[in-house]
């Protein structure tokens, strides 16, 4: 798991700044029903947020993540992965999301991204300028994908992201397949993850130097997977640096075309 049940985006909230929010259910192309939370900027910058969660799908950290979106002038919609496994109404806190997360195959999470981006898409009747998408672990290794997916993306950012070797869920390794991708792209990483040694890290980013690909790939020194977290005050400066990066990213895409 990514982060603790309690655990929340280490950003300070913005008062005023988000418009509105709200639940929905989307559908996908293959009829899966799955639940999606939407924020909407006050003061609209253009940039629309698909935000992918770690594996325990539609948390209330990416619900909030998404209002902390928004009050940056990001419009932002935050999916679930599990609609096809646990239906698309709300879970209590106490949700046993492994068993879910052992079901979900590669087409089926790429039709519910296509489905994400198709819904963020229509959260403001004028064009958005530029949409992006962000995850977290899990959502992570999605989100570099999404640049493959022919979606437009003007850039993509990975918390954590496993980018080499095989999945369960059959979703191929990002570093495998750079050379697909499209837009900025942005992955961010803890020095001392272990589950995610700086070799690999290394990988990808000379995958996507060789196909290059417009990219930064940060490491933090001694901050643990998961760092991204309130909780983790020792962690803040990372925490805030992470976040910078982020907002400069969606910059950085609203200023330039996809190509």
């Amino acid at each position: 798991m990514c982060f603790d049940p309690d655990s929340h985006p280490p950003i300070v909230p913005i008062a005023g700044g988000a418009l509105d929010s709200r639940r929905l259910v989307l559908t996908a192309a293959d009829g899966n029903r799955l639940a999606a939370f939407e924020a909407r900027a006050a003061a609209p910058s253009g940039a629309a947020m698909l935000i992918l969660p770690d594996v325990r799908g539609l948390h209330p950290y990416y619900e909030e993540l998404a209002l902390r979106f928004a009050e940056a002038g990001v419009d932002a919609l935050a999916i679930d992965w599990f609609g096809r496994t646990a239906g698309a109404e709300p879970r209590p806190s106490t949700f046993e999301y492994r068993p879910h997360v052992n079901e979900t195959t590669w087409p089926g999470l790429e039709a519910d991204i296509r489905a994400g981006h198709e819904a963020l898409g229509a959260v403001r009747e004028e064009a958005a300028r530029g949409s992006f998408a962000i995850g977290f672990c899990f959502g992570g290794r999605l989100s570099f994908l999404a640049a493959t997916l022919g979606l437009g993306l003007s850039g993509v950012v990975g918390f954590y992201g496993p980018p080499v070797g095989s999945h369960y869920n059959g979703s191929p390794a990002p570093a495998d397949v750079a050379g697909s991708m499209r837009g900025r792209v942005l992955g961010i990483y803890g020095g001392a993850d272990e589950g995610l040694p700086p070799d690999k890290v290394a990988q990808f980013d000379a995958a996507l130097a060789e196909a290059g690909v417009d990219h930064r790939v940060i490491t933090y020194p001694g901050a643990p997977h998961s760092f991204f977290d309130r909780k983790a005050a020792d962690y803040a400066e990372a925490s805030a640096a992470a976040w910078a990066e982020t907002l400069r990213l969606v910059r950085e895409g609203l200023d330039t075309p996809v190509t």
